[in-house]
């Protein structure tokens, strides 16, 4: 952030650079990386930049089969991997790098490599394996090489997982390929199954990811170099900065905003968090709310159309539609949970009597007004997008180009005021420099995902050759045929399902978390009567909470050191803050209007309504004042009457409007009283 963005703003301590550095590093397993300096750190920018530029460039260009440019990328992803991550993040020494993981990364990478170059040949062996033995599929049991070749580049590819994702997603690889061989699977039909096929390593997750979760990473980190993060800050601000508690409403619009763009909760939570939690604490918020706020808006970035981070692409093409309708559908869900938050943000300050910021301290909305241009690429990406007047890829590389010309304006501003030769020729190094940066950030950020990805197909991988889908279908069926209450039955199943993604997402990424879930889980919703596109949304959506909710709340932790606060308290505080994302897909599931499936404007416009007043209801009773401290009784007659509100029927809105008002006008009255 600039001085001049840091002077706008009211005089509070904002984090250091090595400060977020650190925190970064604690909780975020991508930013845990090799030191490099000198020349090593010029050699691997320039290997990043170049994956940028060769991610584009295949997106658009390259006609070569698919299995070849998967093999590549993941040859190119192993070695970006090994180059960036080291075994341990304690043991890092600046310019070094391990034989062990000069080994691993040449293995793994060499295996992908080869598999690209030789793969007609690959085709060849396995032809003549089935016409000897026609439909084995066993195809590579006598190919031992090839069998090796697999195992090494599995092997490599899970350790590079280790190192940038976790062990929980490996814990679940682990657990299922025990099953697959415990269930009679031999070693060469796995082998083809997860590392030559379709449906392990290559299949759909990081197809998605190659053709298009890349590039938009790669514009997400051009958009990010234009400034348009301190816009987003600055244009909250002036939207809400003076309002009672006005610091922490300006979290949930900017972290909103920013995590859009970022993608990553962990990472929003720490960037706009370094600005927004220190003006929280000042204004009089505890630090277990103040890092709550950022933490539970920032996870909600991802659920913000129209980027919503990554699992958007995937859930397009799990659910066989468009991007642009994925990104429609979002929109409601989305609003209802950024305005719970805002709803309890609003009534902690009145409970506290917190003040705004003054207005002289604020950025004013027509200065703001002049760097409305910083949202041309959004706007230009997403009219590309509904229209599919081009390709996503297309679109995207059309906003990248956006990006490096609405950064321009800012680039000369810094190099004039830097410079007192005029700095025009600065300005172009400053451009070549931006450009290349950001080529950098996008290579980087592609590897969790990537990995990540990759992984999850590995599951889907074991789940299809062992048919465990249909097992657990048939199992969740049987269950649910048990219980003669369908509405019952079809709670419980929705309840379990939750419980499954939240612990499968602590640790994982949303796009893995969101793999496996799609995988497993969604199918048994389908199955048991929910419609395709509301069985993958829940499932979605509480993969995304495990970042908030105890005890692995990675991103309420990473807030809590900012803040200084308590981590467990900090997790407990954003997990009620963020009742909506437990509560809204619930309401989806059963009701599929709020996704705007087979439904009108009056019935949306009912649906908003009432699950707004719902919610209202529900944050009122988790924090405990309305006017005056809520009565325990009157607190449980809100949750009732919130909940009623949300759950679709008119009866049930009718009662919960009823139980909603009542109580309001009961603590209004008694607040009245009392003052009297």
């Amino acid at each position: 952030m600039s001085e001049k963005d840091k002077n706008a703003l009211p005089d509070v301590e904002i984090g250091t650079a090595a400060e977020m550095e650190e925190v970064m590093r604690k909780y975020d397993r991508e930013s845990a990386t090799r030191i490099w300096e000198g020349r090593p750190k010029l050699v691997v920018r320039v290997v990043m930049a170049l994956f940028s530029l060769y991610c584009i460039w295949s997106t658009l260009y390259s006609t070569a089969d698919m299995p070849i440019r998967l093999s590549a990328f993941l040859g190119l992803i192993i070695v970006m991997g090994y180059l960036t991550y080291p075994a341990h993040k304690d043991h890092v020494r600046p310019n070094a790098m391990p034989w062990y993981d000069i080994v691993l990364m040449l293995l793994g990478a060499g295996s992908f490599f080869y598999y690209c170059l030789h793969y007609k040949a690959l085709v060849m062996v396995i032809t003549s394996a089935s016409k000897i033995n026609p439909g084995s599929e066993n195809a590579i049991d006598g190919a031992w090489f090839y069998v090796i070749l697999g195992i090494v580049g599995i092997l490599c590819l899970a350790e590079l997982c280790r190192r940038c994702v976790g062990l929980p997603i490996l814990f679940v690889v682990g657990a299922l390929l025990i099953y697959t061989f415990a269930s009679g699977q031999n070693l060469g039909r796995v082998i083809y199954t997860l590392f030559y096929g379709t449906s392990g390593v290559m299949a759909t997750p990081i197809q998605v990811c190659a053709k298009f979760i890349a590039v938009f990473i790669i514009f997400g980190a051009f958009l990010e170099r234009t400034g348009i993060s301190n816009f987003f800050i600055d244009l909250a601000n002036s939207a809400a900065g003076s309002t009672s508690g006005g610091p922490a409403k300006v979290a949930v619009i900017s972290s909103a905003l920013c995590g859009m763009v970022s993608g990553s909760s962990v990472g929003n939570t720490v960037t706009t968090g370094s600005v927004t939690i220190p003006m929280m604490k000042k204004t009089g918020y505890r630090g277990e709310f103040a890092a709550a706020v950022e933490a539970a808006a920032s996870t909600g970035g991802q659920i913000m159309p129209p980027i919503m981070g990554a699992a958007a692409f995937l859930m397009a093409d799990y659910m066989d539609t468009t991007y642009a309708n994925v990104a429609l559908k979002a929109i409601l869900p989305a609003l209802l949970y950024f305005t719970g938050i805002f709803l309890a943000v609003h009534l902690e300050a009145k409970r506290l009597n917190l003040k705004g910021i003054p207005r002289e301290q604020l950025p004013k909305f027509t200065v703001l007004i002049r760097s409305i241009y910083l949202l041309l690429p959004l706007v230009v990406l997403v009219w590309l997008v509904a229209t599919g007047a081009r390709t996503l890829q297309f679109s995207a590389s059309v906003a990248i180009v956006l990006a490096i010309v609405v950064s321009l304006p800012h680039i000369f501003a810094d190099s004039r005021a830097q410079h007192e030769e005029g700095g025009a020729v600065h300005g172009l190094k400053e451009i070549g420099a931006m450009i290349v940066n950001s080529l950098e950030a996008g290579g980087r950020s592609c590897i969790t995902v990537a990995v990540a990805c990759s992984m999850a197909g590995i599951v889907a991988g074991c789940i299809t050759v062992t048919g465990l889908a249909s097992k657990l279908i048939n199992t969740v069926v049987n269950i649910s045929n048990m219980i003669p209450n369908p509405a019952l039955s079809m709670l419980i199943a929705l309840f379990l399902t939750m419980l499954c993604c939240i612990v499968l997402g602590m640790g994982v990424p949303t796009t893995a978390n969101y793999c496996i879930m799609a995988s497993t889980c969604a199918p048994i919703l389908i199955t048991l009567g929910i419609g395709k596109i509301p069985a993958h949304f829940f499932v979605f959506y509480f993969g995304i909470v495990a970042d908030i909710t105890p005890p692995v709340a990675l991103a309420a932790y990473a807030g809590s050191a900012i803040a200084k606060s308590d981590p467990m308290k900090t997790g407990i505080n954003a997990t009620k803050l963020a009742i909506a994302a437990f509560i809204v897909p619930y309401i989806f599931a059963f009701n599929p209007a709020m996704l705007l499936i087979d439904t009108g404007a009056a019935d949306v416009a009912l649906i908003v309504v009432s699950s707004l007043i719902g919610l209202f209801g529900v944050a009122a009773a988790l924090n405990g004042h309305l006017f005056r401290k809520i009565h325990p009784m009157f607190r449980v007659l809100l949750v009732a009457g919130g909940l009623s509100m949300m759950f679709p029927g008119v009866f049930s809105d009718v009662v919960g409007l009823v139980l909603v008002l009542g109580v309001v006008a009961a603590q209004r009255l008694g607040a009245k009283n009392a003052t009297a």
